[in-house]
């Protein structure tokens, strides 16, 4: 810097209020995530509110069979078939059992062998149909 240039400087202000040692925090109680719908129904067996990846494993294949007309839409009732939405669910959880290899239990196991399989006939069924 050349001398006689002005220096870039800012300021920073800590608008904060600060607590006295005396004043108690305020408690602010839990929230609960705006994105998280909430839990409904029988919860998954072992601690209450844990989130399981069979749970996942299922989500994705409800999604998959409502894509391909197996299943009224929950929101419209109506069956419509999205060939390539039933495809994006059936890759997801192959790409799930790749990346989930040696860390899920035999049951979790079990479950996704089953649901790929049965997804991926209900797939080349639906092709066939159209």
């Amino acid at each position: 810097m050349a001398q006689g240039e002005p220096e870039d400087v800012f300021k920073v202000t800590d608008r904060r209020r600060r607590l006295d040692e005396d004043e108690p925090a305020p408690a602010t109680p839990p929230r609960a995530r705006e994105d998280e719908p909430p839990h409904v129904g029988p919860a998954p067996a072992g601690a209450v509110g844990e989130r399981s990846l069979a749970g996942l494993f299922m989500m994705l294949a409800s999604s998959a069979v409502v894509a391909l007309g197996d299943a009224p839409d929950p929101l419209t009732g109506q069956r419509q078939v999205d060939l390539a939405q039933a495809a994006d669910a059936i890759d997801l959880l192959i790409l799930l059992r790749e990346k989930t290899e040696g860390h899920r239990s035999p049951e979790e196991n079990q479950i996704l062998e089953e649901v790929l399989y049965d997804l991926q006939l209900r797939y080349v069924h639906a092709t066939k149909r159209s």
